[in-house]
């Protein structure tokens, strides 16, 4: 997969492009329709399949931080996109001035002598340019004048409701990450470094590896079987069982932010500086405070037990 920051960093065009455009935040089971069927017709070309995609998200440029909490993180995105089977991505560095884009020059420079199209593929609620100005109405009537097609991909539904990152994001929110990963084709995951946290996990016999999240979304408050996988590090490249608590630690009484400690089950060894991914595929149950440290304690045993159990269902 080739990745370049904006058309004009193209060292060559691609060949019979079949491109897609948006946000595609969370690349969740919607967003994997409109890929997957750009990838197929590309193949079909003998051509190549584009994504066009903004960085960062425009929302986060024009309402600042009351724009949306993002599912994945740059780096996570592409290397989704990757698994995928995707040839190009191209990475538009979106500011204040882009934003000033027309949908017309839009159309003429990015599209059609940025990229050259055969075909063009977006989701049933795409627009573009200033304002949102740019609609599929545009988009369809331009087309053909610039060499290309234009097909909307309708939405996708699961339970009978469309899937898009809102939804999406309320799940992981309220701990129902089993939902969220029917929606999102994936369990939910956040990575970053570990750090050095209080030590509390390690004192009760069972400790931690405290996550300093580079995603700006951690799910509810409860405890969670998943996976850590060892990004970066002595031991990068290993994937182990966890059980992971979120929350403020209320039996402490000393959180007031959100915070991630994950116990890898059956490893003995402390992962401080490296970089890890957590997957939170169950919820076993809600942050609770307990009357003493021995409860605390007990109770963390079942949460191992547990987990361990849920992850032995493969």
């Amino acid at each position: 997969m080739e990745v370049v920051r904006g058309v004009s960093e193209f060292k060559r065009r691609p060949v019979r492009p079949v491109l897609t455009i948006g946000n595609f935040d969370g690349l969740h089971v919607g967003h994997r329709t409109i890929l997957d069927t750009v990838i197929e017709r590309a193949r079909q070309l003998e051509g190549e399949s584009v994504l066009f995609t903004f960085d960062p998200h425009p929302r986060k440029v024009l309402q600042g931080d009351a724009g949306p909490k993002l599912l994945t993180t740059t780096e996570q995105k592409l290397e989704i996109l990757e698994g995928f089977g995707i040839d190009w991505v191209v990475l538009q560095p979106f500011d204040l001035d882009f934003a000033r884009t027309t949908p017309e020059d839009f159309v003429e420079n990015h599209i059609h002598r940025g990229i050259g199209p055969v075909e063009v593929y977006v989701g049933y609620d795409f627009h573009f340019g200033r304002d949102r100005e740019g609609s599929m109405r545009l988009l369809t009537e331009q087309g053909p004048h610039k060499g290309f097609s234009v097909t909307i991909i309708p939405e996708v539904t699961v339970g009978d409701r469309d899937v898009n990152s809102t939804r999406i994001r309320g799940l992981i929110a309220d701990g129902e990450v089993e939902e969220a990963a029917d929606l999102l084709g994936r369990p939910y995951s956040a990575r970053g470094p570990v750090v050095e946290g209080m030590q509390r996990g390690r004192g009760l016999g069972f400790p931690t590896a405290n996550l300093a999240p580079e995603n700006e979304i951690l799910p509810g408050a409860g405890v969670y079987a998943g996976h850590v996988r060892i990004l970066e590090g002595p031991r990068a490249g290993e994937i182990h069982g966890v059980v992971t608590n979120v929350g403020f630690r209320p039996t402490f009484d000393d959180g007031r932010d959100l915070v991630a400690e994950a116990h890898l089950i059956d490893f003995d060894d402390d992962l401080y500086g490296s970089v890890v991914e957590l997957s939170f595929e169950t919820r076993l149950r809600r942050e609770m405070k307990f009357d003493s440290v021995d409860a605390l304690r007990a109770r963390i045993a079942t949460d191992v037990d547990d987990a361990r159990a849920w992850l032995a269902r493969g």
